[in-house]
């Protein structure tokens, strides 16, 4: 079952190598953070603020042929965790067809931020990052 989540924080350290996004259940209480790269969450939180660049960076390009090809973003969906990495998936809607496309979760949330298109979590993947039994993972807000 997906559990739709909403990016609450973005937590930028321009001295480190890896920056914190985080996410919340959007009915609930539980959110956990995701380490990404400083590019990519400059990339997001570019994209929250509304800052357009001179030229398109890697996420722009993806989201112009999704939408050139005829395709739109339904939705993201962070979909395992192994080995301490997240996992996520583009689902595409092209036509009556929906195409699911492997993504990296700092790729799949900088473009549903840019397209206001909603973000999913598994709900094991929830529950182990921000379950009871995890405390050091998982953290109330």
């Amino acid at each position: 079952m997906e559990i739709r989540c909403e990016l609450i924080r973005i937590m930028i350290t321009e001295t480190g190598d890896h920056q914190v996004i985080v996410l919340k259940e959007s009915n609930g209480e539980r959110a956990f953070p995701i380490v990404i790269g400083f590019f990519e969450a400059a990339a997001i939180d570019r994209r929250i603020k509304g800052h357009v660049l001179p030229r398109p960076m890697t996420h722009d390009l993806l989201g112009s042929v999704i939408e050139a090809l005829g395709g739109q973003l339904t939705k993201v969906v962070i979909t395992d965790l192994k080995e301490h990495t997240y996992f996520a998936s583009l689902v595409i809607r092209r036509g009556a067809d929906s195409v699911v496309v492997d993504a990296r979760p700092s790729d799949a949330i900088a473009l549903a931020v840019a397209g206001n298109t909603p973000i999913f979590v598994e709900q094991h993947v929830l529950d182990e990052v921000a379950g009871p039994g995890n405390p050091g993972f998982g953290f109330n807000v």
